[in-house]
């Protein structure tokens, strides 16, 4: 009788995600950071959309924008962690291929939410710096929902083709997936067929979506910087610059571990891949966790809010 895992077979009912091959007997341990952060990154979300829905003062353009990127953040690390958990608490490896294609879709399309959202904030600051007496009648509620949903729309329709190309393809090597999720050329990969279509649409979609997304940030960035040349030190617009350096290290924790994800994933051929596949991991970790943490840190008004609910509390 042949192998479960390595029979000849077109369609695999399931795939089995082996977690991080070669750290099996530290599994545990490995857990309990991804755990913490999960638990942090849900807290921490939550906290600013609760904080946001209950200060009137912040429903403006650029916490509707934060809001939209806590929400994003909030089921992107759902639809990763809770699975990653179950393979290292209870040995929980597999998942069918229907939920694998879901899964696969919602981490690709969500990603390029992340990234939209974050050029639309970098809009909300350009406007606020630079156009300060026009910022509320052109960033209008509507305008923000306009906004929202162009970015939703533009990456689920550019994640589109991911599950279904992946749909298509006849599998009769293996079902194992050397992953702790379905990454898109992590399942195509077990393929029998010419899988160069999903490399060559992977590739259009990382320029089309994070290329395009930093190359409008650096634009926007760039007005800023000369909008602040011509400020003068006493100008109010002085306070609002100030909000930029929170929404840069949103950018850097979404774009510096995926820079650096992606190259040691092409270049990294001589790093053990248990390695490659904690970065990647890590990667879909940090920026749940860091935003909030960011925002909360570096946002007077909702640091303020926080503080005021705890001294609430204990009064």
């Amino acid at each position: 009788m042949s192998d479960s895992n390595t029979t000849d077979f077109t369609n695999p009912s399931t795939f089995i995600l082996l977690g991080i091959p070669g750290l099996e007997e530290a599994r545990v341990w490995i857990s309990i950071p991804f755990c913490a952060v999960y638990i942090i990154a849900v807290l921490g979300n939550f906290t600013i959309l609760f904080i946001v829905k209950r200060e009137p003062s912040l429903h403006v353009p650029m916490y509707y924008f934060l809001c939209m990127l806590a929400v994003t953040d909030l089921v992107l690390s759902t639809s990763t962690l809770p699975k990653m958990l179950s393979i290292f608490w209870f040995n929980s490896r597999e998942i069918s291929f229907s939920a694998c294609l879901t899964q696969m879709y919602f981490v690709h399309s969500l990603s390029g939410m992340e990234s939209g959202i974050l050029v639309a904030m970098a809009l909300d600051r350009y406007v606020a710096i630079c156009h300060p007496l026009r910022h509320s009648t052109i960033l209008t509620n509507s305008v923000v929902a306009k906004i929202g949903l162009a970015v939703v729309l533009r990456s689920g329709i550019l994640a589109l083709p991911y599950p279904f190309l992946a749909r298509q393809w006849p599998y009769c090597r293996t079902n194992i997936i050397p992953q702790s999720y379905c990454g898109q050329m992590a399942v195509v990969n077990l393929a029998c067929a010419d899988i160069r279509v999903n490399s060559y649409y992977g590739l259009f979609d990382l320029l089309s979506v994070i290329g395009m997304d930093a190359f409008f940030i650096a634009v926007s960035y760039t007005l800023i910087l000369r909008c602040r040349i011509v400020l003068h030190k006493s100008d109010a617009r002085l306070k609002t610059f100030g909000t930029c350096i929170s929404h840069l290290c949103a950018i850097s924790a979404l774009y510096i571990p995926d820079l650096f994800s992606s190259l040691m994933l092409r270049f990294g051929h001589n790093v053990p891949l248990y390695v490659l596949i904690l970065i990647n991991c890590v990667y879909h970790l940090v920026p749940p966790v860091l935003h909030p943490i960011i925002y909360g840190v570096r946002t007077k008004q909702i640091r303020g809010r926080l503080l005021q609910l705890f001294t609430h509390k204990k009064i």
